[in-house]
């Protein structure tokens, strides 16, 4: 629950003032019981009211009179209205603060108006929950202050501050009387599985955006399928889509957390192509075909983050750029933007991490006893990557340059089988393990329960035959 902010000084002063003066005019009621009059209470008090009356009490010499009790009376009717009306002044004003560049929590609270000196006692009252030197720039900051609305000059004071720190989780600061309580509010968020399905037009991120697939699953979604699908070539209009993903919402079905795809399906004219989440007994994950085929362990035809980078010399005999002969091309080569990241094509072993002469910077990776893979040209190498160490797939191993004998930024690919280079085009090159036997059986039963709770629904039975094959 949501702590609503108290009531702050200026506010708390004034109603113990207020409630003083009450006090106080009703004592000296009570005690002024020289008074006497013949007139109800309303028009007696109405008659201390008029300045040019004068009531004499003519008991005891040297007593009070009760010019000087109607005084007294005025003096603190007036003071209790000044207090009432300094009340007035100040309000409760909602502001949202925006972090700039170089700003801190202190320096932007101190421009909403709030001293520096309250600006530290929150800064330290959130510390221990929130460190408040983890603001980004355009970061919102929504709180509550007291200010007064006729005197710009005096201090605001910070009743309530309430800073996001993640999708459905918040750091809340409320003033209690002089110091400040803070507490982390998370909201309730509910399991939801989600099974939706389109038809492809023009681009496939934009297409399943539009029936309501948040961007990281989208990512994913294209990612498992990177390498088996040209997604520039192969992906025509008309073509299909379906994906079940699991994800976390709010009550109101805001998306907080977009979690791990179940089933992905992509229908290319007339063939499909599905894939099934499976977790093994020791925790290991990946996606396989129908038949327990692990597809995602085919080697990466274009290992870079620039999907749709183009082909700009490819695999067989050519005139060479530079030498202007022709010769034979061992390797695809994707024209990219400098820096762009370059991926693993596939899980295996760094057997080479150097500058190799006309292949400027130039890794080698063996995945197998079969398959190894090249990557030449590199602007540099990602951090770690030296002779022995282990890469999975889709890791970045460098970034897209231009070193070594090249006219361009681009990636020099190269497949090697048994020794021989071969077009990475063209190979199909499995380097992972499929499943059998017990794990197989469990992986179909998997299958069969995604088909009839979700899968099913997209294209009838013919999709649950169809996931046999």
């Amino acid at each position: 629950m949501v702590k609503m902010p108290v009531i702050n000084n200026h506010r708390m002063v004034g109603v113990c003032y207020f409630c003083a003066i009450i006090a106080a005019f009703v004592l000296s009621l009570v005690h002024n019981n020289r008074v006497e009059a013949s007139t109800d209470s309303k028009d007696y008090f109405a008659y201390l009211m008029e300045s040019d009356n004068e009531i004499v009490n003519e008991t005891d010499e040297g007593a009070v009179t009760n010019d000087d009790f109607a005084d007294d009376i005025q003096d603190n009717i007036k003071a209790m209205f000044e207090v009432v009306d300094n009340m007035v002044k100040y309000e409760n004003v909602e502001k949202v603060l925006e972090v700039q560049k170089g700003d801190t929590l202190i320096s932007v609270l101190t421009k909403a108006g709030i001293t520096r000196e309250a600006a530290n006692k929150i800064y330290y009252s959130i510390k221990s929950d929130f460190n408040p030197n983890s603001l980004k720039i355009g970061q919102k900051i929504k709180t509550i202050v007291s200010v007064n609305t006729q005197d710009s000059t005096i201090p605001a004071e910070l009743n309530y501050m309430v800073i996001d720190i993640n999708a459905g989780e918040r750091v809340i600061t409320a003033r209690n009387h002089d110091k400040f309580e803070t507490f982390i509010e998370q909201d309730e968020l509910l399991d939801k599985t989600n099974a939706l399905q389109g038809v492809i037009n023009g681009n496939l991120s934009k297409s399943m955006q539009n029936v309501g697939v948040p961007m990281r699953a989208v990512n994913n979604f294209i990612n498992l399928f990177a390498y088996a699908v040209d997604f520039k070539r192969d992906v025509k209009k008309g073509d299909k889509f379906e994906i079940v993903y699991e994800s976390q919402v709010t009550k109101d079905d805001k998306l907080i957390k977009c979690g791990k795809i179940i089933y992905a399906g992509l229908v290319l004219r007339k063939q499909k192509i599905a894939l099934y989440r499976y977790e093994d007994n020791k925790g290991g994950v990946d996606y396989y075909t129908p038949g327990g085929q692990a597809l995602k362990r085919t080697l990466d035809r274009k290992p870079l983050a620039f999907r749709n980078a183009r082909i700009s010399s490819p695999f067989g005999r050519r005139l060479h750029p530079i030498l202007k002969k022709h010769v034979i091309h061992w390797g695809v080569d994707y024209a990219a933007p400098q820096g762009t990241p370059i991926y693993a094509g596939g899980d295996g072993v760094v057997q080479a991490a150097k500058y190799n002469g006309g292949y400027g910077n130039y890794i080698k990776i063996r995945h197998n006893s079969e398959f190894s893979t090249a990557y030449g040209h590199m602007s540099r190498f990602a951090k770690g990557m030296r002779p022995g160490v282990r890469v999975t797939q889709g890791q970045i191993i460098g970034y897209v340059g231009s070193t070594g004998r090249s006219t361009g930024p681009h990636l020099h690919y190269e497949v090697i089988q048994n020794g021989k280079r071969v077009n990475p085009r063209t190979i199909k090159a499995s380097t992972g393990e499929n499943l059998s036997g017990q794990a197989l059986n469990k992986f179909k039963q998997k299958v069969d329960q995604v088909n009839k709770q979700y899968v099913d629904a997209f294209s009838g039975q013919a999709t649950a035959k169809l996931a046999q094959k």
